[in-house]
């Protein structure tokens, strides 16, 4: 079997196009969807160099999947491909979040929003559920690393430890793990015969380092000084247009906090976002909020472009531009919102990823980032602890429909491999049939 031939760029961004329209199931599960398709079928790049890149991107703050887009379109295509390819990979989700934001504004509640969300949510909880347990079988290669896995489960889910110090401790253990045990922290896992191989790779294990992603200081200062300038300038604009303390302006300074805080995904700054845009800014209600982030469940695209409908309904809540403008106004917020949340990640991948490149087969530099990686794995399984708590026992009640619901699920997908937008739909409509039979 021979490696596949270049990639041309358009071929390349419609890929990042189309995953952005199918990558339903939060972070853990579109990780899956670009393993299952550019490491299993396609063979753009190998197990270990994406494992690589994903042991990088778990470590920053920020939408990691998305990240883990832009740094492959970086690696194939040089700036200009890793640029498109997290634009499209969060366009779907911006422009569809935009739409339901307005629906939801507009026109309120439809009486069979609940009955599918009742179906949807179940579907969720699996999804997490099974990306989680394929992403822990790529990463949990050996007892260290699931020891590491559990320690962080239990860090996050009984003793409540915020998840950047879950982080540290994570990278403590790796780097003094790599001194002690190296053989147990190489990408990918420990033993060479326990990895997977999928035939040779367009970028493979042993493929040389691109010109373009070779590290220079020279490259990562301008290319950080450029990303902050271009968030200053925004920001600026913001300000002389709409004055300091205008919404706009307050929308992109508190964003980018938040993006610098988000750890762990989306659900680690949720309680931060909920703080500044509910209770301080006034921005949206506390029902709304939670409205939203059903939304952001049910969509496809990183879980963060919440963020899209706090910035939608602020912008209409505060009429920005008159009430005759209210759509305009509420477009205004998300995108405010959107660019100021999913910037730093371009900077951060842009900047560092000739750095990350550079340390690659260093296993003092590896070490900490695959003990970062097996600790995820274990805060993504107490978020799926989290979600089933309060979809399967909602009120401190069983919920029989929904426990049957998820438990079809996480057959169909573990079990039948079933795609997610297959079973999104489906679950939306038994929760549809079963909120009519109950009526």
């Amino acid at each position: 079997m021979q490696a596949p031939d270049p990639i041309p760029l358009r071929v390349a961004l419609l890929y990042w196009l189309k995953l952005g329209f199918i990558s339903f199931g939060g972070p853990a599960g579109q990780i899956a969807l670009m393993h299952a398709e550019l490491v299993e079928r396609r063979r753009w790049i190998s197990e270990q160099r994406f494992l690589h890149a994903l042991n990088y991107c778990m470590l920053l703050p920020g939408p990691e999947a998305t990240q883990l887009a832009v740094y492959i379109g970086w690696l194939l295509h040089r700036t200009l491909g890793g640029i498109m390819a997290g634009l499209l990979f969060i366009l779907p989700s911006l422009l569809l979040l935009i739409g339901l934001s307005w629906i939801y504004l507009a026109w309120g509640h439809l009486p069979a929003v609940s009955g599918i969300m009742a179906g949807i949510k179940p579907a969720v909880v699996a999804i997490v559920i099974a990306a989680a347990w394929r992403i822990g079988t790529r990463t949990l290669r050996n007892g260290v690393l699931c020891a590491i896995a559990a320690l962080a489960f239990v860090a996050i889910a009984v003793f409540d430890i915020p998840f950047p110090l879950i982080v540290l401790l994570a990278a403590m253990a790796g780097l003094i793990g790599g001194r002690i045990w190296p053989h147990r922290f190489q990408p990918g896992g420990g033993h060479p015969l326990e990895r997977k191989h999928y035939g040779p790779a367009l970028i493979d294990d042993d493929t040389p380092t691109p010109e373009h992603a070779r590290f220079s200081l020279r490259h990562l200062l301008k290319v950080a000084l450029i990303g902050c300038g271009l968030a200053l300038a925004a920001w600026l604009a913001l300000a002389a247009v709409y004055g300091v303390d205008g919404t706009l302006a307050r929308m992109g300074w508190f964003f980018t906090k938040a993006a610098l805080m988000t750890f762990g995904g989306a659900y680690a700054v949720l309680p931060y976002v909920v703080q500044g845009a509910v209770e301080k800014y006034g921005w949206l209600s506390a029902a709304q909020m939670i409205d939203g982030l059903a939304l952001g469940e049910t969509t496809p695209g990183p879980l963060i472009m919440i963020v899209a409908f706090v910035g939608f309904v602020g912008g209409w809540t505060h009429a920005l531009f008159g009430p005759d403008s209210l759509p305009l106004a509420g477009a205004a917020g998300a995108l405010v919102a959107a660019l100021f949340t999913f910037l730093p990640s371009f900077v951060f991948i842009l900047a560092g990823g000739p750095l990350v490149e550079s340390g690659r087969g260093n296993v003092r530099f590896t070490a900490p980032l695959t003990a970062i990686s097996a600790a995820v794995v274990g805060v993504v399984a107490s978020l799926a602890v989290f979600f089933g708590q309060h979809v399967f026992f909602a009120g401190g009640t069983a919920q029989p429909a929904a426990i049957v619901i998820g438990a079809a699920a996480s057959i169909a997908l573990l079990g039948f491999k079933v795609g997610p937008i297959r079973l999104i739909a489906a679950c939306a409509l038994a929760g549809l049939v079963l909120s009519y039979w109950h009526v």
